[in-house]
């Protein structure tokens, strides 16, 4: 299952341990200041109430959330803190306008304050706001038509999704050996400067046999105390998710990647004899 209102971040920064994710969430209020792991929250809308965890951030006003079906939706943190709470969503609307104001209610709230919040960020609103008005049904007739307009439509999606499947990624973080392929940079619409990636190739996941040739992950400082080199043979743990490398080939990420090392070629020339 798919959710029309989700607003896909364009590319996301990555916490460089549970640490700093701790953190970011005290920052942003989301954490009492004495913990000291990390909770799952609840995603409130249209009656709905959906488990997410917070994965990343675009920048200080904005967080990005992932839902159980691995997609991710940007949201500012005051308004991921007011959906834990119980009162949230009840209105004083009288029961025979609440149908028809419950759409309208969700829209405006889904877009944080616009103080501090680049242009970039608040245009995602837009798209959004089309999705909730999608989920207003209509009229029986024009449904009907629909369907029989674009006959070949539903077929095509059931078969993209069967494709996306393909590959079934653990939930748990995995051991993991590869090589660096590359260094690189994508842009960050939401920054002056672009994001450093490392992409990974000859991909080999401890217990698993997973048709995953490359993987990429964030270039971060942990990761540059290193100083890994193209052709460097490393181990490290991490979660493979489904997120494809903006402007290259490479469909899957590594999420904070620890304890990370080199392997010694030496190491493995004594393994190979």
């Amino acid at each position: 299952m798919t959710y029309s209102f989700v607003v896909e971040p364009v590319s996301v920064l990555d916490f460089d341990s549970e640490d700093e994710l701790i953190d970011r969430c005290k920052e942003w209020n989301l954490l009492p200041a004495t913990a000291t792991r990390v909770k799952t929250y609840q995603y409130k809308r249209n009656g709905l109430t959906l488990p997410v965890e917070i994965v990343g951030y675009v920048d200080s006003q904005t967080v990005v959330i992932q839902f159980e079906n691995k997609q991710q939706h940007c949201i500012h943190p005051a308004y991921l803190k007011e959906m834990q709470t119980a009162a949230f969503g009840q209105r004083t609307i009288a029961p025979a306008e609440a149908a028809k104001a419950e759409d309208s209610a969700e829209m405006p709230e889904e877009t944080p304050p616009a103080e501090n919040i680049p242009e970039e960020q608040a245009s995602p609103a837009g798209p959004e706001a089309e999705a909730a008005i999608g989920e207003i049904p209509s009229a029986p007739d024009s449904t009907d038509s629909a369907k029989q307009e674009t006959p070949v439509a539903p077929q095509k999606k059931a078969a993209a999704s069967k494709k996306k499947a393909a590959v079934q990624l653990p939930e748990d973080k995995l051991v993991i050996t590869a090589r660096v392929k590359e260094f690189t940079t994508v842009p960050n619409h939401f920054s002056d400067n672009d994001d450093e990636v490392i992409i990974y190739e000859a991909v080999s996941v401890e217990g698993h046999d997973l048709a995953i040739e490359e993987v990429w992950s964030s270039h971060s400082a942990t990761l540059k105390k290193l100083e890994l080199n193209t052709g460097d043979k490393v181990s490290f743990e991490a979660k493979i998710v489904a997120k494809k490398l903006s402007q290259h080939p490479v469909k899957y990420k590594v999420n904070n990647p620890s304890k990370m090392k080199k392997i010694d070629p030496a190491l493995l020339t004594e393994d190979l004899q």
